[in-house]
C-alpha cells in the first residue's frame, strides 16, 4: 500500500486571516420596538436595501443604564428580518459577551481592533438617526480633497472617498456604488447608488451628466428608484442637494 509522504501530501484547506466587509449597527438603546420603528422607518422603503450582509453589533454607544438590557436573540432576529446577517458584538462588556455568545454570536471587538486599516472595509448604520456606510477601497488620488475614477464601476464595486470629494470620469453600472464625504461628481450615467455627504455634511451634492440612479442619499437622507425621477431631470445632466431634510434635484 502506498503512503503518501508530507512533500507529496496536499491540505485539503488553508486558514488565512481575512478582512471581510461588515455593517456595523450601532445602538443606541436596547429598546427593540424603538430600534424595529428606526429600522422600519429608514429602510422599510427599500426592503432590499441589505442582501443578507454581515453585521456586527456595536454597543459602544449604549447608555449604562440599559447595558444589560440587550436581548440579542431577539434582536438578531430584527435585523436578520431586514436582510442582513449578525454575526457577532463589539465594544461589549464581558456580561454582554457572555450573552451574545449565548446567541450564537462572536466577540468582534478583538479583530476589530487588529484589522489592518488599509484593507479594511465597513459599512456603519447608526440606528434612530442616520445611515453612514464607511467603505475603503485603493483609488488613485489627484490632489487633497479629490479621489478620482477614470474606469467604468461594475455591479458589486464600491468606491469611498473619505475626507474628499468624488470625481468619476465613467459610467456608474447598476449595482455599483459611490460614496463621499464631499460632493460626487459623475461625467457619465449614474445608473447605480451614490451617497454624498456621507459624515453629515448637508452641504454635499450630487453632479451628473446622465441621471438614472437606483438610489441617492446626501446626509443620510436618500430616495430610491422606486419613487419616479422629476421628468425633466430623468436621464438628463442634474444636480442633487439638500433643503432642509428634503432631497432637491435640479437640471444642470
Amino acid at each position: 500500500m502506498a503512503v503518501a509522504t508530507t512533500g507529496q501530501s496536499r491540505a485539503s484547506f488553508d486558514l488565512k486571516s481575512a478582512t471581510l466587509p461588515l455593517i456595523a449597527v450601532v445602538l443606541r438603546t436596547a429598546d427593540l420596538s424603538d430600534i424595529a420603528a428606526s429600522l422600519e422607518r429608514r429602510l422599510g422603503e427599500t426592503p432590499d436595501f441589505f442582501d443578507f450582509d454581515p453585521v456586527v453589533v456595536d454597543l459602544s454607544q449604549l447608555p449604562p443604564e440599559e447595558a444589560h438590557a440587550v436581548d440579542f436573540v431577539a434582536l438578531a432576529a430584527l435585523l436578520r428580518s431586514h436582510g442582513t446577517l449578525p454575526v457577532a458584538v463589539r465594544g461589549a462588556t464581558e456580561a454582554q459577551r457572555a450573552a451574545a455568545r449565548a446567541a450564537g454570536l462572536a466577540d468582534g471587538s478583538e479583530a476589530a481592533e487588529t484589522a489592518p486599516r488599509p484593507a479594511e472595509v465597513v459599512r456603519e448604520v447608526e440606528v434612530v438617526r442616520e445611515v453612514v456606510r464607511e467603505i475603503e477601497v485603493e483609488v488613485p488620488v489627484a490632489g487633497p480633497g479629490t479621489v478620482v475614477v477614470d474606469k467604468p464601476l461594475r455591479s458589486g464595486q464600491q468606491v469611498y472617498a473619505r475626507g474628499a470629494d468624488l470625481v468619476v470620469l465613467a459610467a456608474v453600472n447598476f449595482g455599483a456604488e459611490v460614496i463621499a464625504d464631499g460632493h460626487i461628481h459623475v461625467y457619465a450615467p449614474l445608473r447605480g447608488r451614490a451617497l454624498a455627504g456621507a459624515r453629515g455634511n448637508t452641504a454635499a451634492r450630487i453632479f451628473t451628466t446622465c441621471l438614472e440612479p437606483q438610489l441617492v442619499s446626501i446626509a443620510g437622507i436618500y430616495r430610491t428608484s422606486e419613487t419616479p425621477l422629476p421628468p425633466e431631470v430623468a436621464g438628463k445632466p442634474a444636480q442633487i442637494r439638500l433643503d432642509g431634510e428634503k432631497i432637491l434635484f435640479e437640471t444642470l
